[in-house]
């Protein structure tokens, strides 16, 4: 579903994702972990062709993100951090709104909504404006809005955080169900989250993928925070020691 080759972003001299592969099944929860500044968010972005890679190459749902921006972004929902809601309508109203510029037909606008609100558990407060509900539900809210038009690929870019313990549980619970019809990708730094709702995992630090694997595998003989911890202190010390004599020298 989704394919990976050597996908680089540089910004001037800050090499952010650096030659980064790896591949995606079709209808599985997938967790994309590293420490803040890891290029987690710099891949998400090219994957939803925000951003055009450097160098390397991905697909998804079939279409290169370079050639086929536009039905990739189809094929996509994307759910950033803080969802982009309109304060002034009700929850209902913006996620008609929403359904409209995705291009869900006129006919099937009310159908549709109907179904993202009762999987993104919000039928109890449809009626209510987005600004009057907490941060819970606004997440929720940007959930429905990104199912809306039924993409293949769903991208959440730290869809807890700010979150309390009861919302969590909820919003974890309904990534779960997202994750039996869609292939999601989970962004996060919070490794519980990738723990209770993700089959597999890929790390990064420094732009670079260092461990990548289900959740079963990783956890056989150590906890994920271990496991975690142990491939980004490796990167950190390769990171710090000279890779040549010259380097050396001049260190």
């Amino acid at each position: 579903m989704i394919e990976v080759t050597e996908l680089t972003k540089q910004y001037g001299d800050v090499l952010a994702v650096d030659r980064l592969s790896f591949s995606v099944p079709d209808t599985s929860v997938v967790g994309l972990l590293g420490p803040n500044g890891a290029g987690k968010t710099t891949t998400m972005r090219m994957l939803t062709t925000f951003l055009a890679p450097s160098s390397g190459s991905a697909r998804v749902a079939g279409f290169d993100i370079r050639k086929d921006a536009a039905k990739v972004r189809a094929e996509i929902g994307y759910l950033p951090e803080t969802p982009p809601l309109y304060p002034e309508l009700r929850i209902e109203e913006y996620l008609s709104f929403v359904a409209r510029i995705k291009g869900v037909a006129s006919k099937r606008v009310a159908s549709v909504v109907d179904e993202a609100i009762e999987q993104c558990i919000l039928s109890d407060v449809r009626r209510q404006l987005c600004s009057q509900v907490s941060k819970g539900f606004r997440q929720r809210i940007g959930l429905a809005a990104a199912i809306l038009h039924k993409p293949r690929v769903i991208i959440l870019d730290e869809p807890t955080s700010g979150l309390d313990p009861a919302q969590i549980i909820e919003i974890r619970e309904v990534i779960r169900n997202l994750g039996s019809e869609h292939t999601v990708i989970l962004s996060t730094h919070i490794l519980p989250e990738v723990s209770e709702t993700c089959s597999s995992v890929i790390i990064i630090a420094n732009g670079e993928l260092v461990v990548e694997g289900t959740v079963s595998e990783l956890t056989e003989n150590q906890s994920l925070e271990e496991r975690f911890l142990e491939a980004v202190s490796a990167t950190k010390r390769q990171s710090a020691e000279p890779t040549s004599d010259a380097e050396a020298a001049d260190a």
